[in-house]
């Protein structure tokens, strides 16, 4: 067994949650820059899985709160809101994928597998926020 102070233990903490944070910052990113920049494919993915949405403002306006959110959450700001809203946002874009889900090895693909463990982080890194003390700009 290492004997490790409990300064090193919280040190190695914060550090691992600064990179679960600024990695699931990213990850989120990506479909909110995807719904800034096309509109069309963004609009059909988002009436696949959750409503019909015809007009590419919606999905632009949408792109950019998340966009936002997203910043805050990176930030380490208002972090019971940015914290719980990304974990809340991907918690929703899980469960509009249920069915695929109930087939893991059929189509359309199983790396929808991969927002799961994503989600489990997002849950624990808000659970530990007051503790996600590392590059942050807020408390």
């Amino acid at each position: 067994m290492t004997n490790t102070s409990p300064n090193t233990e919280d040190r190695t903490l914060m550090i691992s949650l600064a990179v679960m944070r600024l990695s699931t910052a990213f990850f989120l990113s990506i479909w909110a820059i995807d719904k800034i920049l096309n509109t069309s494919r963004a609009g059909k993915t988002f009436s696949k899985f959750y409503l019909s949405v015809d007009e590419g403002t919606i999905i632009l306006a949408l792109g950019c709160l998340q966009l936002l959110i997203i910043f805050l959450f990176a930030a380490g700001l208002f972090k019971f809101f940015s914290y719980g809203a990304v974990t809340l946002m991907h918690t929703v874009s899980v469960a509009a994928s249920y069915q695929i889900y109930m087939d893991p090895l059929g189509r359309p693909n199983i790396l929808f597998w991969a927002a799961i463990p994503v989600l489990a982080g997002m849950i624990a890194l808000f659970l530990l926020r007051d503790r996600d003390r590392c590059l942050t700009i807020g408390k």
